[in-house]
C-alpha cells in the first residue's frame, strides 16, 4: 500500500512560478522606460542598453565555465541586472564603460559571494555606485532631448522650468531610466498586479519620501517624480535577495530608505541619494531580519533577565 502520508522539509506552499519566469517579467515591466528612452534620447540608448546587457549575461556564463559551476544565464537574472545598470547610465556615456560595470555587478558582487541569492547588496546598485566613483565626470555628463526645456536635470541647482507634466513624460535630461516616471509607475503597476513584488516597500518608501519633503518645505510631488526614486521604489529596492522577507521588516526598510534618500538630498551636497539609501539599507537587512521575523511555532519566546534580578 502506498504511503499517503508526505512528510518533506519547508517550505510546504509551493508555486507555478520560477526564477526564469520572475525575471522575464521584470524586463517586461522594463521594457516601457526603455521604450522612453529611445525616444527621448535616441538610439544610443537602445546600444547603451543592449551592451550592458550582453556583458552582464557573458560575464555570468564566463565566470561559471572558468569555475565549472552549472551555466545559469537562462534564470534572466543577469539580464535584469544589465537592463538596470544600463538604465543608471546617461546616454552618452563611452560604450566600454558599462562592460566595467557589468563586470563588478556580476562577478564581484554576485558570483563572488556565490551567486544569485548570496549577494549581500543588489548588483546594479553597487556597478553604478562604482561607476559614479571611477568615472565621476562621464556618469555626470548627461543625455539631453532634442527639445528639453532646460539644461539642468531636475534634482540639480539649475533646474528651472521643470513642471510636472515634463517629470512624467521624461522629457529633460538625466540617465536612462530616471527619466520617464509614467512608464516606471506602469511597470511598478505592472509587478504588483503580478505579485511579483510586495506593494510594502515601494509605498512606504514613496509615502516617507512624501512627507519628509513636506516637513523639510520641499514640493513633494516634484521630490517622487525626480532622479532615480521610482526606478529605486518599484525595481531595485525590492530585490528578493536583499530586502526583508518580513511584513514588519518591509515597513522598516522601506522608510529607513526614505530618511537617507531625504538626507541626502537636503541636507548633503549630491543631488540624488537613491542609490546610497539603497545600499546602506542592503547592508542591515540581516539585522532586520533577525528583529522582525516570527518566532518558531510551539516554542516560548525566549525571557531575558536582568542581572541581578530576583529569581
Amino acid at each position: 500500500m502506498a504511503n499517503k502520508l508526505i512528510v518533506t522539509a519547508a517550505p510546504h506552499i509551493t508555486s507555478p512560478d520560477s526564477t526564469q519566469k520572475i525575471m522575464q517579467r521584470v524586463c517586461l515591466a522594463l521594457v516601457p522606460t526603455l521604450i522612453a528612452s529611445i525616444i527621448i534620447f535616441g538610439i544610443s540608448s537602445l546600444i547603451l542598453t543592449a551592451i550592458t546587457v550582453v556583458a552582464c549575461v557573458f560575464f555570468e556564463w564566463a565566470y561559471c565555465k572558468l569555475m565549472g559551476q552549472q551555466v545559469s544565464i537562462d534564470d534572466y537574472s543577469a539580464v535584469v541586472t544589465g537592463m538596470l545598470l544600463a538604465f543608471n547610465l546617461p546616454s552618452t556615456l563611452p560604450l566600454w564603460m558599462p562592460v566595467v560595470g557589468a563586470f563588478i555587478a556580476i562577478v564581484v558582487v554576485k558570483q563572488l559571494f556565490g551567486g544569485l541569492g548570496y549577494n549581500f547588496a543588489n548588483p546594479a546598485i553597487v556597478g553604478r555606485i562604482a561607476m559614479a566613483m571611477g568615472f565621476a565626470g562621464r556618469m555626470s555628463t548627461y543625455g539631453f532631448p532634442p527639445d528639453a526645456v532646460s539644461s539642468a536635470t531636475p534634482l540639480s541647482a539649475a533646474a528651472e522650468g521643470i513642471d510636472y507634466v515634463t517629470l512624467l513624460l521624461g522629457t529633460h535630461g538625466g540617465v536612462l531610466g530616471e527619466t520617464c516616471a509614467i512608464t516606471l509607475i506602469i511597470g511598478g503597476l505592472y509587478l504588483i498586479a503580478t505579485k511579483v513584488i510586495s506593494p510594502t516597500i515601494p509605498v512606504t518608501y514613496l509615502a516617507t519620501v512624501a512627507v519628509l519633503s513636506l516637513v523639510a518645505g520641499k514640493d513633494p510631488v516634484y521630490q517622487l517624480l525626480s532622479g532615480g526614486l521610482m526606478l529605486g521604489a518599484f525595481f531595485m529596492a525590492t530585490d528578493y535577495v536583499t530586502s526583508p522577507t518580513t511584513r514588519k521588516g518591509k515597513l522598516i526598510f522601506g522608510i529607513g530608505l526614505g530618511v537617507i534618500t531625504c538626507a541626502i538630498r537636503f541636507l548633503g551636497r549630491m543631488n540624488e541619494g537613491v542609490s546610497f539609501a539603497i545600499l546602506l539599507m542592503n547592508l542591515v537587512v540581516p539585522y532586520i531580519e533577525i528583529n522582525t521575523r516570527q518566532d518558531k511555532l510551539g516554542i516560548a519566546k525566549a525571557k531575558t533577565r536582568r542581572e541581578g534580578a530576583v529569581k
